[in-house]
């Protein structure tokens, strides 16, 4: 198969299964309904409080949009492993590194293009409620935030998907990403500030801020994701390659 055959049938792949559509949907989905939720309430209350950076609240639900952007890189992956559909995908594309490379492809693809529409619409859809605090684009970092916040959640997506094929199981990286986002990195970075800011989120997050503090700055804190999921592409890289299906 020629290599736009290839991701043609992923494409198919991807968007026939409704779990994988669902949890891509969901990342939009999720960031709207707690963006709506949270700055109708507290936020302006929030935005009052001389120490609030009003930018970096401003992308607070995706916080829960990149939980939705880990279950849809796991779960456009797990799906090769069930009922031996991985056997018959190899068969079907015996050269494994292209096959690879294309289903990380369509992982990263629409995970960008749905987080760049999640993190621009959620905070300008969060402005609107928030009155006399509200802040536009053109506020220092405001853009650079919005764009930084939908690669961030694409390189969060790929970072599952690359551990499923290395873990072979959906709920494997689900029970160890999610938690680890949640609680883990906020109780590992009361303990241990500096050495936190290198963990995949609080890197990635760092591009939210105005002016983030610390050794990392905005675009290498990005950076620092894209290397935790440059790593656990290349460890699923070898992984495919090296075992039977």
């Amino acid at each position: 198969m020629s290599t736009t055959a290839v991701l043609w049938s992923e494409w198919i792949k991807i968007r026939s299964v409704r779990s994988v559509i669902g949890s891509l949907a969901a990342v939009l989905l999720v960031t709207l309904a707690v963006t709506v939720l949270a700055f109708a309430t507290v936020d302006q209350v929030e935005a009052a409080n001389a120490d609030t950076e009003r930018l970096f609240g401003a992308f607070y639900a995706l916080n829960f949009g990149q939980i939705a952007a880990i279950s849809f890189g796991a779960t456009a992956i797990s799906t090769e492993y069930l009922n031996g559909a991985l056997r018959i995908s190899l068969a079907a594309v015996p050269r494994r590194s292209v096959f690879y490379a294309a289903k990380m492809a369509l992982v990263g693809a629409p995970a960008l293009a749905v987080g760049l529409v999640s993190s621009f619409s959620a905070f300008l859809v969060g402005q609107t409620f928030m009155g006399k605090y509200a802040i536009g684009l053109g506020e220092p970092g405001a853009l650079r935030a919005a764009f930084g916040g939908g690669i961030y959640l694409a390189l969060m997506a790929l970072f599952a998907a690359g551990l499923t094929v290395l873990l072979r199981s959906a709920v494997a990286v689900l029970s160890l990403l999610i938690p680890f986002v949640l609680i883990v990195s906020f109780v590992v970075g009361d303990v241990a500030d500096g050495a936190a800011q290198y963990l995949p989120d609080r890197a990635g997050q760092l591009v939210l801020h105005q002016n983030p503090t610390g050794s990392l700055g905005p675009w290498s804190g990005l950076a620092v994701t894209a290397a935790w999921a440059a790593a656990a592409l290349v460890a699923g890289w070898w992984a495919i390659r090296r075992r039977d299906a």
